[in-house]
């Protein structure tokens, strides 16, 4: 089963008794959960913005999902997510800079100055863009 954000994020946030028991029991009963990247991307952005759960419940939420032995997900480009997260980053541009590396580029190009520097300390090229 494909799953949707809003699935993750009622499973997660508990704002709704009846969607969050369905949620529980859906993902409880599944054989196999196919959860993507832009999923998980979706679900971080929603929980930090709506919901304003911080970096950490965000974290520690994504890390008990997939230690689920029934959740699919691409392993390495969520572990750069969490790392960008858990380094006061976002989670989005951890998969975007996983990806775009994959697809064969070699430096992040960007305005944000907080991932420049996560980057940078991490020793990855990147290029910080300046509208000045």
């Amino acid at each position: 089963m494909i799953v949707d954000t809003n699935v993750l994020v009622r499973s997660a946030v508990h704002d709704d008794p009846k969607q969050t028991e369905r949620a529980r029991t859906f993902m409880r009963e599944a054989e196999r959960l196919f959860i993507s990247n832009l999923t998980f991307c979706e679900f971080v952005w929603v929980a930090s913005r709506v919901y304003r759960k911080s970096a950490s419940e965000i974290s520690a939420a994504i890390r008990l999902l997939i230690s689920d032995r029934k959740v699919v997900y691409d392993r390495v480009a969520v572990e750069a997510g969490l790392s960008f997260l858990d380094a006061g980053g976002d989670f989005a541009d951890g998969i975007i800079v996983f990806e775009g590396r994959r697809l064969g580029g070699e430096t992040f190009v960007t305005f944000d100055k907080k991932a420049a520097a996560i980057l940078e300390k991490a020793g990855q090229n990147c290029l910080l863009l300046s509208a000045e």
